[in-house]
């Protein structure tokens, strides 16, 4: 039988991608390993303390206790000088292993997918924003302590994010909404349904929660002052193009109340029309025609008709890609170390609902 080492059960080296591919990133820096090798050399010397009456001489394996004490303090001091690389990937394993102690949960994939930076990054934002609201509806009493904490971090940083900034706080404003309905319907049920940690701290979750509504509520967007080129100063066919490109009604119909001009635009029937045909079938349509009163389709109306009833098309400017080969879910631009001869072939989008499935047991 072969011998395997003691530490056979670690997941092995940190890659770190390049432009020649990917490398093996070593932990520490050289200028750190000379530190240890001179560290080292402590072990081997016969340390003399005290004057030439008293001395007392200390044996090797004192020596080699003070050497690994020095070691920590220096590791604990020049933490600048450590490169250790974090990967934004998560090997995704629902059962135990003889290489794999235990599975991977919701949590840890908050930490290692590195969402509290995703944030930061405008084409990961709503992809995130639309996760955590998904597991407001449905995941939120499957958390355990340390994913609540996660989730609720992770929260915090998104509203401060949006009161600095003002970006899209009507995605906000939906998400706290549906978290506290949950909140309120699991704290009036405490006992019907299992909640992790105790019911103060979910009870000072909801106030939190609440708090934060308020201040989106009262959020003021900055009125920024430019003596350049303005939106209305475009052409009409321009404008147009711009309307074409978004994907959500009530952005347009935001959009809209901006000027006269861009109000006229955004009630163009073919408009709405184009809005409906990408999110929705025709199937879908033949059961809610919604005639105007001029005898055609009021297709505005269609679209949040439709809404109601189905699901539109989600459209992110990042998500999250699984590798089927490696069983590995990563950011598609970040990328992980695939071993398939053809990597491309392997790679599957990942859904915020789709990621949430993966980690139900």
């Amino acid at each position: 039988m072969p011998f395997l080492g003691q530490d056979w059960r670690s997941p092995g080296w940190r890659w770190v991608k390049t432009e020649d591919g990917w490398k093996r990133c070593e932990p520490f820096s050289p200028a750190l390993e000379d530190g240890n090798n001179q560290l080292n050399d402590i072990s081997h010397t016969v340390i003399i303390t005290g004057d030439d009456e008293n001395e007392e001489v200390y044996n090797t394996e004192d020596c080699e206790f003070a050497a690994k004490k020095r070691k920590k303090d220096h590791f604990r001091n020049n933490t600048d000088s450590q490169c250790f690389y974090r990967e934004k990937w998560i090997y995704v394993h629902k059962e135990s292993t003889r290489e794999r102690h235990g599975y991977c949960t919701l949590g840890e994939a908050f930490n290692r997918l590195d969402f509290s930076s995703a944030i930061q990054d405008i084409r990961r934002f709503n992809y995130v924003v639309k996760l955590l609201q998904l597991i407001a509806k449905s995941q939120l009493t499957s958390l355990s302590g340390a994913a609540q904490k996660n989730y609720f971090n992770i929260l915090d940083k998104i509203v401060q994010k949006v009161m600095e900034d003002q970006y899209n706080p009507r995605l906000i404003k939906d998400l706290l909404q549906d978290l506290s309905s949950t909140l309120c319907i699991l704290i009036r049920g405490v006992g019907k349904s299992v909640l992790v940690g105790n019911i103060n701290i979910w009870i000072c979750r909801l106030e939190t929660v609440l708090l934060w509504q308020q201040q989106l509520k009262n959020l003021q967007m900055n009125k920024q002052v430019n003596n350049g080129l303005t939106l209305s100063d475009l052409p009409l066919h321009m404008l147009n193009n711009i309307l074409y490109r978004f994907s959500d009604g009530w952005d347009i119909i935001t959009l809209g109340q901006v000027t006269p001009t861009l109000y006229m635009l955004s009630e163009d029937r073919q408009l709405w029309k184009k809005l409906c045909q990408y999110h929705f079938a025709e199937k879908q349509f033949c059961r809610h025609l919604i005639p105007s009163e001029k005898g055609h389709i009021d297709w505005k109306l269609m679209y949040f008709a439709l809404q109601k009833y189905y699901p539109i098309k989600e459209q992110y400017g990042d998500t999250l890609h699984f590798c089927r080969h490696c069983s590995i879910l990563f950011w598609k631009d970040t990328g992980h170390p695939c071993t398939a001869s053809d990597p491309n072939t392997c790679l599957m989008p990942v859904s915020p609902q789709h990621f949430i499935d993966l980690f139900k047991f």
